[in-house]
């Protein structure tokens, strides 16, 4: 927002020492040397099919802000396909990606001179050299007066739509000076590998989780994991959901409004499914605040204590979280808090075995509604749960995903 001019502006508010003209505004395909556009070609139009390996094809799908998530949508074409997919049109190292439509906006660039398909729902530009460098253009694209053009520009409800022709249309605003555009977009591309870097960690991080959650509890019909820590071989016993559970708190359908009250800017934040995600509260996806009288007469001798499980019933169904503290907070939409008894199961423990992937599914097939499914105290009755008696097991499970829970938390936040 600052390094870029606003409407009618003909300098940013923040730059570098040493650039004081006036920016230029001109017309997107002034500064571009080539389009590169394949969007409704496929394989199949080609007459051959995707391999298992080879040449990467990026696509909507694939290409982040930023950078390129090959997980995401890993599609390749051997040398065959290549060569008569990109024929004399091959992508080059810093050309720029821009995805046209689901999502339209993200802006990468090609990562390397090693061959890629340019694929479904995505460009390429490359731009004039003397007129405008590629690190430049992949900032450009995203800055809050361009990429707004661009979404007024483009056509089509959900799936918005950014086409050549509307691009036509476009004007930017640049600084003349090559220098200063290198060095804007030298600090970006900077900004953008420390962002991916975080990116990755956090990526892995969830994939272990995955993978220790599938080993580190029972598979259906077995009576014990597949991974332990040493020490512990009994088998763990089967049970009903709620022969654990000491107390529900449950206020969905509750309101400010239905109490003859109303929020407030601080105070005592409300746990919504919009903010207990999977393993923290982030209280600035969805801050309501209940000053001290609503507080006392919504949770009225419920009140949240420190290590409660909180679990999302519906909008999304199934995150959990735990009570940070004994601050206070108010029970609110779409959640529900779980006390154990202490004999039977921990609190750690429970956050943990409603993500493990038994119980996870088993959850997803009782739950009830199309895409806002919702799991109901009566659905709960019904869940069997596997769980180890030795408390002590059950213990060092809990703080093993506590820690890992901890970690990826870390990673999300200095991610934001």
């Amino acid at each position: 927002q600052k390094m870029f001019p606003k409407k009618g502006a003909k300098v940013p508010e923040l730059r570098f020492a040493g650039f004081a003209d006036d920016w230029e505004e001109r017309k997107f395909f002034e500064s571009i040397a080539s389009t590169i556009d394949f969007r409704g070609r496929t394989p199949k139009k080609l007459g051959m099919d995707w391999s298992d390996s080879g040449y990467l094809a990026l696509s909507a799908l694939n290409v982040k802000n930023g950078y390129i998530d090959p997980l995401a949508d890993a599609h390749y074409g051997d040398e065959k396909l290549y060569r008569k997919w990109m024929s004399g049109r091959e992508l080059k190292k810093g050309q720029v990606l821009f995805t046209t439509e689901a999502p339209m906006g993200n802006v990468a660039q090609v990562p390397d001179d090693n061959g890629y398909i340019l694929s479904q729902r995505t460009v390429a530009f490359e731009t004039k050299e003397d007129m405008m460098t590629n690190d430049f253009l992949a900032v450009l694209l995203k800055s809050p007066l361009v990429f707004n053009n661009l979404s007024a520009l483009s056509s089509g409800g959900t799936a918005k739509g950014v086409s050549q022709k509307s691009l036509k249309g476009l004007s930017i605003t640049v600084p003349l000076d090559i220098d200063e555009q290198q060095k804007i977009g030298s600090f970006f591309k900077q900004l953008d590998d420390t962002i991916t870097l975080h990116q990755r960690k956090l990526d892995l991080l969830k994939e272990q989780k995955k993978g220790y959650l599938q080993k580190m509890f029972p598979k259906k019909g077995a009576k014990v994991p597949e991974l332990r820590f040493a020490g512990f071989a009994d088998d763990w016993e089967e049970r009903k959901f709620f022969e654990s559970i000491a107390s529900t708190i449950d206020f969905r359908g509750r309101t400010p409004k239905k109490l003859g009250m109303d929020w407030s800017d601080s105070g005592y934040l409300a746990l919504s499914a919009l903010n207990v995600k999977n393993g923290y509260i982030d209280p600035l996806a969805d801050a309501h605040y209940g000053d001290e009288k609503l507080y006392r007469k919504w949770m009225s001798g419920r009140e949240l204590k420190k290590g409660q499980v909180l679990f999302t019933t519906e909008a999304p169904m199934g995150n959990v979280a735990q009570v940070p503290d004994d601050n206070g907070y108010i029970l609110s939409q779409r959640t529900v808090a779980f006390e154990t008894k202490e004999d039977m199961m921990t609190n750690d423990f429970l956050a943990v075995l409603l993500k493990s992937p038994l119980v996870f599914n088993n959850l997803s097939a009782l739950s009830s509604g199309g895409t806002a499914k919702g799991v109901s105290q009566k659905s709960l009755k019904g869940l069997s749960i596997t769980v180890p008696l030795d408390i002590d097991e059950q213990q060092k499970i809990g703080s093993f995903f506590k820690q890992l829970d901890d970690t990826i938390t870390l990673h999300q936040r200095k991610l934001d």
